[in-house]
């Protein structure tokens, strides 16, 4: 019979994602039952030993989630793999973007049927907009809503400085997408899709883009490519056919900064808040930076031992905030001296 000890060891190589320890162990339990006299055990923890080992040998379905799995072997040093638990409802965008993101996830939720009628879901992006407007945030709203790990490339791993080696492990990081179902996210995009009349190329940064440009050609699988720029004036032109969708992301409106910071200040009471004043002086910042301005708000009261945040706090921290840009800081000085009138 399996003993405490099999037990303990079983959930280890489980935990350490030890598949070879794992089934040692139970065949070593199974040996042990027959040792002691149950046969019927012994020959039914075997059957199940192999039943997981043909299962763990089939190739995958590409129409399902399927568990993570960290990267092996050269592809480990390409990829940052992780599970996202963020929904769309975590995400501040403007409507237009919110409804795009919606019908990528009805896309792909429907999979099958569409497929059922020869057509393809989306599953090709390309998001752009200012730093902190979301983008990131969004591959990784798309990977917690339907399950999926997100897979972020490395850029520093794929792009080196040996002719053709970037382009051959670029071919890597798409087979590894048709095999493994996930979210695969291109972060500074820019970097992969310069034009190729840059008059600095040299002709390596063309054979990757080349290489980019066929590999998008063919299928990814089931899984959903999101790349990721804040200069989209960089990019070849070539590229915008190849996704499905181009999404711009913005800055924030006014609703959508109160939203931001009442997310972040929900915990203390914000009645005598002037959100127009603080929207006002708070425009030209991305989501990103509204939400750190709440947190040091909240630190700050905090340590105050404050129950209740007021404009003047809010306007406070703005102001320090602020990188030191004369018209962003005589605006809100005005907005502050306006607050203690």
């Amino acid at each position: 019979m399996p003993t405490p000890r099999h037990l303990l060891a079983l959930l280890k190589s489980h935990g350490d994602g030890d598949d070879a320890g794992f089934f040692a162990t139970a065949m070593e339990a199974a040996a042990d039952s027959a040792r002691g006299g149950d046969p019927a055990t012994a020959r039914a923890i075997r059957d199940a030993i192999e039943g997981a080992r043909r299962k763990r040998a089939m190739p995958m379905l590409r129409s399902g989630p399927i568990p993570i799995s960290q990267p092996k072997g050269e592809l480990a040093t390409l990829f940052a793999a992780e599970y996202s638990d963020l929904r769309l409802d975590d995400l501040v965008v403007s409507s237009s973007v919110k409804t795009k993101l919606l019908r990528v996830l009805a896309e792909q939720r429907s999979r099958d049927k569409l497929e059922g009628r020869g057509l393809h879901p989306r599953q090709k992006l390309l998001l752009t907009g200012q730093p902190g407007t979301g983008k990131t945030m969004s591959a990784r709203v798309l990977a917690g809503e339907l399950g999926l790990p997100l897979f972020s490339v490395r850029l520093e791993a794929l792009i080196t400085k040996f002719m053709g080696e970037t382009a051959a492990k670029l071919s890597l990081v798409f087979d590894a997408m048709r095999d493994a179902r996930g979210v695969y996210l291109f972060d500074e995009f820019d970097a992969i899709g310069g034009k190729r009349t840059n008059p600095n190329d040299v002709g390596e940064a063309r054979r990757i883009l080349n290489t980019f440009l066929i590999q998008m050609e063919k299928s990814a699988g089931a899984s959903l490519i999101v790349a990721a720029t804040n200069h989209p004036e960089l990019l070849d032109r070539a590229l915008f056919r190849r996704f499905d969708d181009v999404i711009e992301y913005a800055l924030p409106d006014d609703g959508g900064t109160r939203m931001l910071l009442e997310r972040v200040l929900s915990s203390f009471d914000t009645t005598k808040i002037d959100w127009k004043r603080v929207a006002k002086s708070s425009q030209g910042l991305s989501p990103a930076e509204i939400v750190r301005v709440g947190e040091d708000t909240a630190k700050e009261a905090v340590l105050r031992d404050l129950t209740q945040i007021e404009t003047l706090d809010l306007v406070a921290t703005l102001i320090e905030r602020i990188p030191a840009r004369s018209s962003s800081k005589m605006r809100m000085k005005k907005a502050l001296r306006k607050t203690n009138k």
